[in-house]
């Protein structure tokens, strides 16, 4: 029974990760770490998981280093910058690092810098971190002792991409024009669980709008995405922008491609097919259907509709997730189900809530 800690656990991919490993019959949660909520049981926070889990909220003070290093893994659910200042000693210690805030994700530390705005406390170690999408990455995850979970936008963006790239790849000539757009839904719980604004109900209710359309720190990651990871052979422009949506839970990213002569030859519906026809937690949706946020909700499938219009030279592909699930927290299981040899899909076959 693998032990575990999980820091930062009165946020919502906190509350998460509570729930997915609550159940999971391979670990055992042994610290739940909150300096606001300490002593406090996990269940008069969030009362839906009376019954499910009698843990209470620690703060660790000066223990925290001692006490964390008795798990085989902690999950940190903090804002960037806290899992670094813990990470390398963790990592001495054989402890494996699992941080779903951005610490880890861009293997630049200049992007890191310019984008998240703090110094990077192990640089060394950021150089160690796998990217944390199994889809992609997975036999890195299986050897790393530092996984950056990936961002929710990037994740439906990336794996949105993947097929085609791939098949760019092995193809002689490129398939799609240089310029990809990415016009990205998401709801509130994306934003976090603290009290702003520009969050409260009058202001998200009957309300849509843009957001970091400047330049949006998951942009480098899907950048990153693509030319590093998928490793493509040709340069690709990427146009990001998200967009705040009024619903709790669930992101919408759809991914506009111009066709070449060579792409419009290709049989996209089948590529991405075989692409993910082995992917426990990617549906590939038949041609001519639509998804929607309601059918993944709570759960860690991603969806996929691939619609191709040779006529017009281009294609739209429709990715749908839970932001907090596949998105986040659920990810994050699935990496470690992969570090340790399980089951991927170990603790994870939720089905989806409707309505």
């Amino acid at each position: 029974m693998l032990q575990i800690a999980i820091v930062g656990g009165t946020g919502y991919t906190g509350v998460e990760l509570i729930r997915l490993l609550s159940s999971h019959p391979k670990v055992n949660i042994k610290w739940l770490t909150s300096r606001s909520e300490a002593g406090k049981p996990v269940a008069s926070t969030f009362p839906s998981l009376r019954g499910i889990s009698e843990l209470t909220y620690s703060d660790l003070g000066e223990d925290t280093l001692s006490a964390l290093t008795q798990c085989d893994v902690v999950f940190f659910a903090t804002p960037h910058g806290v899992a670094m200042q813990q990470a390398e000693a963790l990592v001495a210690a054989g402890v494996k690092v699992i941080d779903l805030a951005a610490d880890f994700r861009l293997q630049s530390l200049q992007d890191f810098e310019h984008w998240y705005k703090h110094k990077h406390a192990c640089p060394d170690l950021l150089k160690q971190a796998a990217y944390g999408l199994p889809e992609i990455n997975r036999e890195a995850i299986k050897s790393a002792s530092v996984i950056g979970n990936p961002g929710c936008y990037p994740t439906t963006a990336i794996l949105g991409l993947k097929p085609v790239i791939e098949a760019q790849n092995l193809a002689s000539d490129a398939l799609i024009e240089p310029r990809i757009i990415i016009d990205a839904k998401s709801g509130v719980s994306g934003a976090g669980r603290q009290a702003k604004l520009s969050l409260n109900y009058a202001e998200t209710t009957d309300n849509f709008s843009a957001y970091g359309v400047a330049g949006h720190r998951h942009l480098p990651e899907i950048e990153q995405g693509v030319h590093v990871l998928l490793q493509s052979k040709f340069t690709q422009n990427i146009r990001f922008v998200p967009h705040l949506v009024p619903m709790i839970r669930g992101m919408f990213s759809t991914i506009h491609l111009g066709l070449t002569e060579a792409g419009c030859q290709l049989d996209l519906q089948a590529i991405y097919e075989q692409a993910y026809k082995d992917e426990p937690f990617i549906d590939v949706l038949p041609a001519g259907e639509f998804p929607d946020t309601r059918s993944v909700r709570a759960s860690n499938r991603l969806r996929i509709a691939v619609h191709q219009n040779n006529s017009n030279k281009e294609a739209t592909i429709l990715v749908v997730q839970d932001n907090l699930v596949k998105g986040a927290a659920g990810q994050a299981v699935q990496c470690m189900n992969v570090m340790f040899g399980f089951e991927e899909s170990l603790g994870l076959n939720h089905v989806p809530v409707v309505p």
